[in-house]
């Protein structure tokens, strides 16, 4: 049997018509390439639909919320193609999209990881498509851009091609051999900073993380952060596990002492 060249793995909570037009956004799929679609306990009529309009599809249904890492991991372990798409539910994207993205880390072997543009539905530029490593400085460099100068630290509308410390986890195409030396996603966030970690993994192991605006999709989420207080405890939870997992004691301490100003800011 002859190894896909990409494997596609979309993870879903509860999004039976985002999941069905992301899936219909990706027809026709090509036949060299696999689609997993990880099932996090949904309670509505997610998996009817896609083993009734999707059969091609390999459906990983969970009992439980395993989370955007767990679910993504057990995506990875079930597949076999040479590069592995983390994708959400919530897109819509062209196969030719992935196709570019592909040939892109064809054409660069040092690439561990790319990401594309994200735009939202009226075609603008969609914030956090990529940025910097969140060090204390990094995060207040963010929030007092967005406070003085009313504006985001990095520009979304570039058009260059350009390394970078991460990029969103919403789409992700990643190497299979980069995977097997950094391992899987850390199932100790559930969500929110699992592609920084990621990233800034690959990058220590020598591979290059890029962003790539040549290639777009679209995004239709991103503003769960600040609907959801679950999700904004989720986030700082995860914040804090990643300086204790990759900072010293003092970046630790300044995190503590800088985040009520930090979550000031982000408001």
């Amino acid at each position: 049997m002859t190894t896909p060249v990409l494997s596609v793995i979309i993870l879903n909570w509860n999004t039976c018509d985002l999941l069905r037009d992301c899936l219909r956004s990706l027809t026709p799929f090509p036949p060299d390439w696999e689609l997993l679609v990880v099932d996090n306990a949904s309670t509505d009529n997610s998996v009817a639909i896609v083993q009734a309009e999707f059969p091609y599809a390999r459906l990983i249904v969970n009992t439980e919320n395993r989370g955007f890492t767990g679910g993504n991991n057990q995506g990875i372990a079930a597949s076999t193609g040479c590069y592995i798409l983390l994708l959400n539910s919530d897109t819509l994207v062209k196969p030719a999209a992935l196709a570019e993205l592909v040939h892109f880390m064809d054409e660069h072997p040092e690439a561990g990881a790319v990401g594309p543009r994200l735009l939202c539905p009226d075609g603008t530029p969609q914030p956090y498509a990529f940025g910097g490593d969140p060090t204390p400085l990094y995060l207040l460099r963010r929030g007092l851009m967005h406070l003085v100068a009313h504006r985001p630290l990095h520009d979304w509308g570039t058009e260059r091609l350009q390394s970078v410390d991460w990029v969103s986890g919403a789409c992700l195409l990643v190497r299979r051999a980069a995977i097997e030396q950094v391992g899987l996603l850390d199932e100790n966030m559930f969500m929110y900073f699992e592609d920084n970690d990621w990233c800034l993994r690959l990058r220590k192991a020598g591979w290059k993380v890029f962003y790539n605006p040549q290639v777009g999709i679209i995004h239709l989420g991103g503003q769960s952060l600040k609907k959801n207080p679950k999700a904004q405890t989720a986030y700082y939870e995860s914040l804090a596990y990643f300086y204790a997992k990759h900072y010293g004691r003092m970046s630790q301490w300044l995190l503590r002492l800088l985040l009520p100003l930090y979550r000031l800011l982000n408001r």
